[in-house]
């Protein structure tokens, strides 16, 4: 069944991500659908990225108005520079996000898909990830409903770095992955790798 997750970027001044876990934590703690709380290590720097279980529309539409009415949103305006807030539904195969010791290296890997792409897109990642899944495990594979359209999200936890190198050489040397004439779906691709904050619940 496909899950609904709401997620939030918020990009801080170069230099105070340390300061701006620190506030964001007691609000953070208090949500129970937070599911992980990451910020950027290598690619584009300085973000956070918080991920949430997405409740109905309406709550979900009242929850974001309220955030952005307030003076300090998260209660730290003094450190936000930029912030995106999205939902995304996951594949219908995918199993919903939870919370664990995962990583603690995430790979986030964010596409914009052809405007035909999303379902050959699908189809091919169905039949193609649980042989990929053999070697490391997914955590999410899920498209935007909101703003840019359509991105593709998908979430890799690795132990480490030269783990990650190892395992995705081992995919494409076995023919695992990519799934087959998947790039040709592509619009752009990026690539972030993202630590855990000490509080976040996928760890």
């Amino acid at each position: 069944m496909a899950q609904h997750y709401e997620v939030t970027i918020v990009t801080v001044r170069p230099g105070t991500h340390p300061q701006a876990l620190a506030v964001l934590q007691p609000r953070l703690t208090a949500d129970p659908d937070l599911l992980a709380c990451w910020y950027s290590e290598i690619g584009a720097l300085n973000r956070i990225l918080i991920i949430r279980k997405a409740g109905d529309a309406a709550t979900a539409l009242a929850n974001r108005q309220a955030l952005l009415t307030e003076r300090s949103p998260f209660g730290a305006g003094e450190f936000i520079a930029e912030m995106s807030i999205d939902t995304y539904v996951s594949f219908d195969f995918i199993e919903p996000m939870q919370a664990g010791q995962f990583g603690p290296c995430y790979e986030v890997r964010s596409y914009v898909l052809k405007p035909d792409g999303l379902t050959p897109t699908t189809e091919l990642w169905r039949k193609s990830v649980p042989g990929r899944k053999v070697l490391s495990p997914l955590l999410a594979a899920m498209t935007s409903l909101t703003g840019t359209v359509t991105r593709f999200m998908h979430v890799w936890p690795y132990p480490s770095l030269d783990e990650r190198a190892r395992l995705r050489g081992k995919a494409v040397a076995e023919g695992l992955w990519p799934p087959p004439g998947g790039p040709s779906h592509l619009a752009s691709m990026q690539t972030d790798i993202y630590l855990p904050a000490p509080f976040s619940p996928m760890r």
